[in-house]
């Protein structure tokens, strides 16, 4: 038995889900695993497969309408995950893409605002990113310092920005900024603004195949009609990240998934004192507890994404998911360039690929620490990280 579906949830899922995963897979085997490593091992990002990626018509996820395909939650799920599994790259790329920068303007922006970007968004014509994290606010986001005030009928930011994915090649980059009255706003900073640079941050062992982007604002005059219409406070951002989050842990799922079948083939083989190292006792018992793992992250990834297409997931339940999956995709990758051996290092092998972006996807989109609070929280009723009952704001 090969399949890493071992308790049948394939069984669990919808037509329309299956049809989407399986193509959306298809994809990632033809496009993106036979020619990632090259970019990845040159640090460059894979710019021909944009257009090709585009025509799955995946992105936006779960927002319905203004072209966007309106699939389950589940469906996003599988997206997340099928192309982690090809690459963590990719993945992260339409990550930020279709669900921090598209989910923002559909949950916060106005209507008009929805018709004016997301269409082209849809069709990534028009590429989006989410800038939030600062220099010196990456867990504690809620301290952002970039400031916006207003001058006329624009509004004029000043700050920095760090760790932007596609922030030097996005057409629009939504900054989050404080106004004097310390509220929090999302303003939609279109490509050639002056007073806007993003430089491309170097010297990454993660995710080297996608741009992150340090970004200096200075003076930045954005019109007033680009300040999201919907967004008051931290709390509004908080909204954004917690229907996101949950993409997370499937594309742990999807790294942990690849570099289990990686180790499996390689196990098959490989021949070591006159015969397969999979039947060797150590091997196979890492094998066994690499799918155990698997087999519980699958069933809480389709859980959770069930009780968010019922508009019932909780931040704590985002977090509780992404908390235990990015942990267990870590020590699954960590085992399967162990049973690869020297090839383990090798990028034509793929796992040390997913072993390093595995560290990335560890860390981003909150850290395994501040996960475990926000569930702690939840838990106790009480905030080890400001010691009030709330300070989600």
């Amino acid at each position: 038995m090969t399949s890493p579906d071992l308790y049948a949830v394939d069984e669990l899922l919808e037509p329309a889900e299956i049809e989407i995963r399986d193509r959306v897979r298809e994809f990632a085997e033809r496009e993106v695993t036979p020619l990632v490593n090259d970019y990845w091992e040159r640090a460059e990002f894979p710019f021909p497969i944009v257009p090709k990626l585009a025509a799955l018509g995946i992105a936006g996820g779960t927002i319905s309408g203004y072209g966007c395909p309106g699939m389950s939650a589940v469906s996003a799920g599988l997206v997340a995950a099928e192309l982690a599994r090809a690459d963590g790259s990719i993945g992260t790329f339409n990550g930020v893409h279709s669900f921090l920068a598209m989910q923002s303007i559909a949950l916060l922006g106005s209507e008009e605002q929805r018709q004016r970007w997301l269409p082209a968004m849809a069709r990534m014509e028009t590429i989006g990113a989410f800038g939030l994290t600062e220099p010196r606010h990456g867990s504690d986001a809620v301290g952002l310092e970039t400031s916006a005030r207003r001058d006329g009928d624009a509004w004029v930011l000043d700050g920095q920005k760090k760790w932007i994915g596609n922030g030097s090649i996005a057409d629009l980059v939504l900054i989050w900024a404080r106004d004097g009255d310390g509220d929090v706003g999302g303003y939609v900073v279109e490509k050639g603004t002056p007073g806007f640079e993003a430089t491309v941050m170097t010297g990454k062992t993660a995710l080297r195949a996608v741009w992150q982007a340090e970004i200096t604002l200075a003076g930045v005059r954005v019109p007033a009609e680009n300040k999201l219409a919907g967004c008051r406070s931290f709390a509004d951002v908080s909204r954004v990240l917690d229907r996101t989050r949950y993409t997370v842990a499937w594309r742990a799922l999807g790294l942990a998934t690849a570099s289990y079948e990686l180790a499996l083939a390689h196990a098959l083989q490989r021949e070591q004192f006159g015969r397969p190292i999979a039947g060797f006792q150590l091997v196979q018992d890492k094998l066994a507890r690499m799918l155990a793992e698997i087999t519980s992250m699958q069933l809480m990834c389709w859980r959770l994404s069930k009780l968010a297409d019922a508009d019932r997931m909780t931040p704590a339940m985002a977090s509780l998911a992404k908390m235990n999956h990015a942990a267990k995709a870590r020590a699954i990758v960590a085992d399967a360039r162990d049973i690869l051996g020297g090839d383990g290092i090798l990028l034509d092998h793929h796992v040390a690929r997913h072993h390093a972006d595995m560290e990335a996807v560890f860390t981003f989109e909150g850290t395994d620490s501040v996960q475990a609070l926000i569930v702690g929280r939840e838990i106790t009723g009480l905030s080890a990280i400001s010691g009030r009952r709330d300070d989600r704001r």
